[in-house]
């Protein structure tokens, strides 16, 4: 994977797969390195299951025999002198940390976020909740489906497609805001989409 948004992309995944009701994405850059976290409420892993995770050959798939979403995140935080973390407890969850070193030649570079947090809220049920958080040089960011839902109310599902337009431009300002070249530009307020949905 080329982008590390794919990585939290794929990881994700992983979560909502094993039946997860929230999801904590989350990206921090502070001193010279990126760290991503994705964190989630699923059934998490027996000890046996957990010392043999990062092995392709190891996957809870049955559609094919391995599994390579937490090896290859292993690889691409370790060519940049960085490493991985995963901690899970059984019927508690699962926590998997990558450490990037920013400025290695081979840090791959953020990607983009905006269309991963939009996509994989698009694609939660109705009992599931993301948040998303990413800290950067020049403050923090915060998304969570939960206030989006608030606002919707319970007729309007964020797989719309004007909802997930909504969701993706959003994240996109907000990450804006992160980078003192980039100032943050106004876009359409939610309320106007449940307006247009309704």
């Amino acid at each position: 994977m080329k982008e590390l948004s794919l990585h939290l992309l794929d990881i994700a995944q992983n979560s909502l797969a094993a039946g997860a009701r929230h999801v904590a994405l989350g990206v921090e850059e502070a001193d010279g390195e990126i760290t991503l976290t994705v964190a989630d409420d699923g059934r998490g892993m027996s000890p046996e299951l957990l010392a043999r995770v990062t092995d392709p050959f190891t996957t809870t798939r049955t559609t094919r025999k391995v599994g390579m979403g937490l090896p290859l995140l292993r690889l691409a935080a370790e060519q940049t002198g960085g490493t991985l973390a995963v901690e899970s407890r059984e019927g508690v969850g699962t926590t998997v940390t990558a450490v990037f070193h920013a400025g290695h030649i081979d840090c791959p570079p953020l990607g983009d976020l905006a269309a991963t947090v939009a996509l994989l809220a698009q694609g939660l049920s109705g009992e599931t909740e993301l948040t998303y958080m990413h800290k950067g040089p020049q403050g923090a960011f915060t998304f969570d489906t939960a206030q989006v839902r608030a606002i919707l109310g319970p007729e309007v599902p964020l797989s719309l497609p004007e909802v997930a337009q909504w969701m993706e431009g959003y994240v996109a300002e907000g990450e804006a805001g992160l980078r003192p070249e980039a100032p943050p530009e106004r876009g359409t307020r939610l309320d106007t989409v449940r307006e247009g949905t309704t």
